[in-house]
């Protein structure tokens, strides 16, 4: 068993606190009766048996195993799966999945345009939400099974807009002290009535709540497991193949996991680091020990989840860009990673 560093969290700062339009996701629109199907044959995650009350965090592989994306999937009504991502990697992915749609009753498009995705955070998100949720109706949210505000990590609820149309709301993993949603309502909707957001404020939530998304600088570079993303409830070990996915079973069952993904501050507060970037250790400064798989900020502070060799948290120090770069110091993530099963 790894143990995870302990060291005190700090308190969620208020301006990490309200809604931030997440201008850089995009939406992908699986349309058919059997877009569900086809979509469960090619990601890591069940979407046949998936209600309208649950989302999917996902991974969508290669042949060997690697994230070529990872999204969020959520059913808006029997016959299409709406698959939030960002942006940078949708383009890949529509075109990827489309190869291999071939007679399945399914369309894939670049759905951007009709949607806006926001990130939620804190209780007077949390509230927000429970009102509009409620104004929906019992019999809207009792056909869907959801509750009037996601309770839960994963579940999902829909929200009333003034103008009679729905948005779907998700309840994302966080650090353990303040709730976090993703929207995904009509682009012309008017925006949540809530406190604006840095973004980057937003992805340091995303980071203190060791969840990272596959960005551009990380296509291909790692198996689920190294994102961590079975501990996450992104990865369904007894639904059937998909692609990759006896490279991603092997890793899991044989003990083959070398890397984990963990949550470092980053020393000065105008640091900064990108998604792809190579972290080295003090005693191997030829060889990467790991690289960036998310970055953001906490009250300015940089912090980061890095993909970095086990044997490298053991003793030394890890460093961004070099082994005389910025020192990463160790924070604790809100889940323990140990060995598989």
């Amino acid at each position: 068993m790894i143990e995870d560093l302990h060291h005190a969290t700090p308190p969620v700062p208020s301006s990490a606190l309200g809604a931030v339009r997440l201008a850089d996701w995009g939406v992908i629109r699986a349309q058919g009766e059997e877009a569900a199907k086809f979509l469960h044959t090619q990601l890591t995650q069940d979407l046949a048996l998936q209600t309208g009350a649950q989302a999917r965090l996902a991974g969508y592989c290669s042949a060997k195993g690697r994230l070529l994306a990872t999204m969020l999937a959520v059913k808006p009504d029997e016959q299409s799966v709406l698959l939030a991502l960002p942006a940078e990697v949708l383009p890949a992915t529509v075109k990827r999945l489309s190869m291999f749609v071939l007679r399945a009753k399914c369309k894939l498009s670049d759905d951007s345009a009709a949607w806006a995705v926001w990130g939620l955070s804190g209780a007077q998100a949390r509230d927000w939400l429970a009102e509009a949720g409620a104004a929906t109706g019992t019999a809207t949210q009792a056909a869907a099974g959801a509750e009037a505000t996601p309770a839960t990590v994963w579940s999902v609820s829909r929200v009333a807009l003034a103008d009679g149309r729905e948005a779907l709301a998700t309840r994302l993993p966080d650090d353990g002290l303040t709730p976090r949603f993703l929207l995904l309502q009509p682009a012309d909707a008017p925006a949540p009535a809530l406190p604006a957001i840095d973004p980057e404020e937003w992805q340091g939530l995303d980071v203190t709540a060791g969840l990272a998304w596959v960005r551009q600088g990380t296509v291909e570079q790692f198996v689920p497991q190294m994102l961590n993303l079975e501990l996450l409830g992104g990865v369904n070990f007894q639904k059937g193949c998909y692609p990759g996915q006896e490279i991603v079973a092997r890793s899991q069952y044989r003990g083959t996991i070398k890397r984990r993904t963990h949550l470092f501050a980053l020393d000065g507060s105008d640091a900064d680091a990108t998604p792809g970037q190579e972290i080295f250790h003090s005693a191997d400064p030829e060889q990467p020990a790991g690289m960036v798989a998310g970055f953001g900020r906490q009250e300015g502070r940089p912090l980061l989840l890095a993909e970095v060799k086990l044997a490298a948290l053991e003793s030394g120090t890890l460093h961004l860009g070099s082994a005389t770069g910025a020192v990463l110091t160790p924070r604790p993530l809100p889940y323990v990673i140990g060995e598989p099963e």
